[in-house]
């Protein structure tokens, strides 16, 4: 799935994004697109191996350090590390997998689909977001 309508319905029924690969850099997109998400209200989880604290949320190494329900793991590292990154999104039990725009994976969409997950790849969640007007 990476259609607008159905990256639209992913986001609309969405409350938590887990963000692997949230920056530290406020200059990169890894970190003002998760910025504008938490800004319109959804909960933004950073993943990250080396960060404590990224948007003045505490920062998990891994998704399954993170001790709470995930609706959308949101990713921004590259194509090659998206099939790794489906595969934990899976064991966490997330509902959905978004891989950034300018990521693609046939192994990652195999993976989602496999475990049930929605999922949308090269598509910006905040252009998303904010194009279909959807704040929390």
């Amino acid at each position: 799935m990476s259609d607008s309508a159905d990256a639209e319905r992913v986001l609309s029924e969405a409350t938590t994004i887990a963000v692997v690969g949230l920056s530290r850099d406020p200059a990169k997109s890894a970190h003002s697109v998760p910025a504008a998400m938490q800004s319109a209200g959804f909960r933004v989880i950073p993943v990250h191996p080396s960060a404590d604290v990224l948007l003045g949320e505490r920062v998990y190494r891994t998704l399954a350090d993170v001790p709470e329900p995930v609706d959308i793991v949101d990713v921004f590292r590259p194509s090659a590390e998206a099939a790794g990154v489906a595969k934990q999104a899976a064991a966490i039990g997330a509902k959905a997998l978004w891989l950034q725009q300018g990521i693609v994976s046939a192994e990652a969409r195999a993976t989602a689909a496999e475990a049930g997950m929605d999922y949308v790849e090269d598509q910006c969640i905040a252009v998303v977001r904010a194009v279909a007007g959807i704040t929390r």
